[in-house]
């Protein structure tokens, strides 16, 4: 479990990026593009330890139509082209935006 907790999740429709403020002070943004890239979901990452699934282009212009908080420990994202099974949790979100 994270020991930084983001204190505040904005979805930024015109920069297409999620910006996360901790409660330390510290600001990350990672790109919707990226988001949808590295979704965490099986569907996405494969199941197992075989290869990753060979993916469908994902558009540029990528949007977040929706997100959910799933307990305390992450946030599930709904994304413009329907996928929304990777559940994003707050120490997988901090590794994105550090790499």
């Amino acid at each position: 479990m994270s020991e930084n907790w983001p204190s505040r999740l904005r979805f930024r429709r015109k920069e297409r990026q999620l910006r996360i403020d901790y409660e330390d002070g510290r600001s990350v943004s990672i790109p919707y593009l990226r988001l949808r890239e590295e979704s965490p979901s099986a569907e996405n990452k494969g199941h197992g330890s075989g290869p990753r699934p060979v993916q469908p282009p994902i558009p540029a212009d990528i949007d977040v139509t929706r997100a959910e908080p799933v307990g305390r420990y992450a946030v599930r994202i709904e994304f413009s082209d329907g996928h929304s099974t990777g559940l994003y949790t707050w120490d997988y979100l901090a590794s994105l935006a550090s790499s």
